[in-house]
């Protein structure tokens, strides 16, 4: 039982099939603000996600657009999208897409709001001060960035991925629209659903771990173990589509309470050197670092199997945790994404740096078991 903890919900969330043709009228219930930037990456403009959100933005007006979103944020893109944002005296955010274009967006408010550059920001609540009103519509059912008080921005001169945590930059409003997942390729659904599973586990298993995270994590890993392979191989499916949705901004808002462990920790520092997707990362490390864990903690994980669908019912923990394990790389397996770093383009030669950045990588420090380099390079070894 825990002496404290503190549990914050964050963004407002609005749930609707068709909301984001609605928009304007949703902000202009919410906030004040009218002059908005949109931020999109080039995927989600070429599937006409914009357009309905254009088409029903009034009495909202757009008066700048900034495209130019890599897959993974990037300090220099950040930086570029604020100035874009002066310039057209933007005084609203409007993010629209999976976690790079949110990730951006909230990049941008902290800029436009507070100047200076993204590693200023760097660490836990360093930023202390509202700031510019930020939406947030999500286009996978993955990240959770809509909900979560947290940031992910490359810098690339480093070749590092820079961690910004603070209630601050949590959006105002998360528009839930299942409708805008409906054309996510199978593959980027794929992997936006492990992302979000991998939320979900390593938020209930967290040192910062609570009774609220604990019940959205674990309803989140059923929902993903029971919907994610429908929505991959039927991108039509509304039902799998809107309960991938939930799910994400369910593991979203635990995650932003209880934080991340050893998975995050080496997808982080591969994303740092590698353009590897970042769920297709933390799939393949969801396996080793589960048996990593469940040495220290194995009536989570065995709570874990059973959300993944695991018969726990008259068996040892032993074979219900590995059982566990195995549904999950099952789940990945079948729904297409690779379960190897070298199929990944990650070079053997690159796994002791790797272990060492990980090893100083903030997500690792709420793991609930101490991680050596040397036990980190183990676990890259053992899916290379």
């Amino acid at each position: 039982m825990q002496d404290f903890f503190e549990f914050s919900l964050g963004a407002r969330v609005l749930y609707q099939v068709g909301l984001a043709s609605e928009l304007g009228q949703v902000i202009s219930n919410a906030l004040p603000q009218r002059r908005a930037l949109l931020v999109a990456d080039k995927g989600v403009i070429s599937a006409g996600l914009l357009e309905p959100i254009k088409a029903g933005i009034s009495p909202v007006e757009i008066v700048g657009l900034f495209d130019d979103v890599p897959a993974n944020s990037s300090v220099a893109k950040v930086t570029e999208g604020a100035a874009l944002a002066r310039a057209v005296d933007a005084n609203l955010i409007i993010a629209v897409g999976g976690g790079s274009p949110i990730d951006t967006a909230k990049g941008i408010r902290i800029l436009l709001t507070l100047g200076g550059s993204i590693p200023d920001y760097e660490g836990y609540n360093v930023i202390e001060t509202p700031l510019t009103p930020l939406v947030a519509i999500p286009t996978t059912a993955g990240t959770g960035s809509e909900v979560t008080p947290i940031a992910v921005i490359l810098d690339e001169a480093d070749q590092r991925k820079i961690s910004i945590v603070s209630r601050y930059i949590t959006p105002d409003l998360a528009i839930l629209d299942p409708l805008m997942t409906r054309t996510l390729p199978p593959r980027l659904t794929a992997a936006t659903g492990m992302d979000a599973l991998s939320h979900a586990i390593e938020t209930y298993v967290s040192t910062e771990n609570n009774p609220f995270s604990d019940s959205l994590a674990l309803a989140a890993i059923d929902m993903i173990a029971t919907h994610l392979r429908d929505a991959v191989h039927n991108g039509e499916d509304l039902v799998a589509r809107s309960q991938l949705l939930i799910a994400a901004t369910m593991a979203g808002i635990a995650c932003g309470n209880s934080l991340f462990g050893v998975v995050h920790a080496l997808s982080h520092a591969v994303g740092g050197k590698f353009p590897v997707h970042h769920g297709t990362a933390n799939a393949i490390f969801l396996p080793p670092c589960m048996r990593f864990n469940s040495e220290v903690v194995p009536e989570r994980y065995v709570r874990i199997a059973r959300a993944m669908g695991v018969n726990v019912g008259g068996r040892n923990n032993a074979e219900v945790i590995a059982d566990g394990i195995a549904a999950v790389h099952t789940l990945t397996a079948d729904c297409g994404l690779p379960t190897r770093l070298r199929d990944v383009g990650v070079p053997r030669e690159a796994l002791p740096e790797l272990a060492e950045l990980a090893a100083v990588e903030p997500a690792i420090f709420n793991n609930p078991r101490s991680a050596t380099p040397e036990e980190l390079l183990a676990m890259l070894e053992e899916v290379w």
